[in-house]
């Protein structure tokens, strides 16, 4: 469940109601664990793995009924907005150009002699990220090597001098990140409170107009000093795209990494631990081998694969709570970086019926170091991914999913779409994987027009998707119990 896709009346989740009801919800239904998409800060696209800022915090999450009960809004100041035109849909334009708005005055009223905010600003945190972004409104938000040359090139006296004509924006947007903190601790502590733990999601690349990019780009990227790359992040041709993805994100100087030990992401890493209980690193297959495109290139298909750092800079994290995804291109050195780091990797549902007895995504093939999804945000809802079957892959799908059943002992019940979406629940639920992820919309067997996101496309519909009240049953939480008992989980 998105952060995003929780219900709320502002046209956004956000860390108040919605999400202690959603909380509430899991708790009744025996569950243990929620995972979340980053809660980074979204830009062009909107993707969450696509965010101007590594480790800062997206201000579209801050609940105005909180600030409100603290006396830093009133509530006619948002909700006379008009946040949305779908209660089903996120309209990240209305996000932009309202949410800050409103967050201004807040920070009006809020009491600037507070002894934490205080602390906070002296520890500098989310400094960088604030210069940045401040930076972006004085030059249109452009892209940051559009800027005027000395702060494109991060000169000193040229930040100095923003720093201080723009110091009071430059502490609202660190505000923003005091409040999100603020009201996030509260919440995890909430969640942990009833047994609930939160698992973060890390991408493992950063945006090229980033506060990284901008600020590291000779440290840590195949960037020269003026900001330009030879070489773009992507993945080969695969299931998702016949020519592979095109992400665009600058690639990793590993060689230079290396020489301090891989600093920069052990700090990332910690800092997503500050956050969370576990962490899904995406694209860990990466960290093995990364597959790099030339910046010329129009299709992914033209990259070559390079080596990353494989387990040497996990050697002193043997012992984190880390999921990797280790989805897509796997090979044997994959297979050995999953070895030397022992984390679990995932196994995803929808991977599993291409007629091979033993591919690695069906059930029985399990072994209990891994964690079990139904699917993921990039995949089709369980539902459609059922309705989408031509008659011969159907067929083909029910004689193995049958089969899977009889093996692990499990009901084969599949009279109606959503009998089979249980059924499938409960044979992840039966096998050795030590966790199980079933995405919201699978729970209450949505169909296509929930998918959270279909890679490679940017559409009005990715990462949109969201969730009323009246979804979180209580039929089905009391079924996800009765589940839950019945497996051990």
């Amino acid at each position: 469940m998105p952060v995003s896709s929780l219900p709320s009346d502002v046209g956004i989740g956000t860390l108040g109601k919605g999400a202690y009801t959603f909380v509430d919800w899991l708790e009744s239904a025996g569950m243990k664990v929620w995972q979340v998409l980053p809660l980074l800060p979204t830009s062009y696209g909107d993707s969450p793995y696509q965010s101007f800022a590594s480790d800062a915090l997206n201000y579209y999450f801050i609940d105005f009924d909180i600030l409100c009960e603290q006396g830093l809004l009133e509530k006619s100041e948002y909700a006379e907005l008009s946040w949305s035109d779908d209660e089903r849909r996120v309209d990240y334009g209305k996000q932009f150009t309202q949410k800050a708005a409103v967050l201004r005055k807040a920070f009006e009223r809020f009491d600037k002699t507070d002894k934490k905010w205080k602390k906070f600003l002296s520890s500098k945190k989310y400094y960088d990220f604030a210069l940045f972004i401040s930076l972006k409104i004085r030059f249109d938000y452009k892209s940051w090597d559009e800027w005027e040359t000395p702060f494109a090139r991060a000169e000193t006296s040229a930040l100095k001098a923003h720093a201080q004509d723009y110091k009071e924006e430059i502490e609202f947007w660190q505000f923003t990140q005091f409040l999100f903190l603020e009201q996030w601790t509260k919440l995890k502590a909430y969640a942990n409170s009833k047994g609930i733990s939160i698992m973060g999601d890390m991408p493992i690349y950063v945006a090229y107009d980033s506060v990284e990019t901008w600020l590291y780009r000779a440290e840590l990227f195949a960037l020269d000093k003026k900001g330009n790359a030879s070489l773009r992040a992507g993945v080969p041709p695969d299931g998702f795209c016949e020519d592979g993805q095109l992400w665009g994100n600058p690639v990793y100087d590993w060689t230079k990494m290396k020489k301090d030990g891989y600093s920069w992401w052990k700090q990332r890493i910690n800092y997503a631990f500050s956050l969370f209980d576990s962490v899904r690193i995406d694209h860990f297959r990466g960290f093995d081998r990364f597959y790099a495109i030339p910046a010329r290139a129009k299709t992914a298909r033209e990259g070559k694969w390079r080596n990353g750092p494989k387990a040497a800079l996990f050697k002193d994290m043997k012992n984190c709570a880390i999921v990797a995804e280790d989805l897509g291109v796997i090979d044997d050195g994959v297979r050995k970086l999953m070895r030397d780091t022992g984390y679990p990797g995932m196994k995803v549902f929808e991977f599993a019926f291409n007629g091979d007895p033993v591919n690695e995504y069906l059930p029985s093939q399990y072994g209990e170091n891994c964690v079990a999804y139904t699917g993921t945000h990039d995949n089709e809802t369980l539902r459609a991914f059922l309705e989408e079957m031509d008659k011969t892959e159907r067929r083909a799908f029910e004689r193995a999913f049958e089969e899977e059943c009889l093996k692990a002992d499990v009901p084969y019940i599949c009279e109606t779409i959503e009998d089979e979406c249980e059924s499938i629940m409960r044979l992840l639920m039966s096998s050795k994987a030590d966790t199980v992820i079933v995405p919201m919309h699978d729970v209450l067997c949505l169909g296509g027009e929930a998918r959270l996101n279909a890679p490679s496309t940017v559409t009005s519909k990715n990462w949109t998707f969201r969730f009323t009240l009246g979804d979180l049953k209580k039929r089905k939480a009391a079924w996800l119990k009765s589940l839950a008992e019945e497996y051990g989980r």
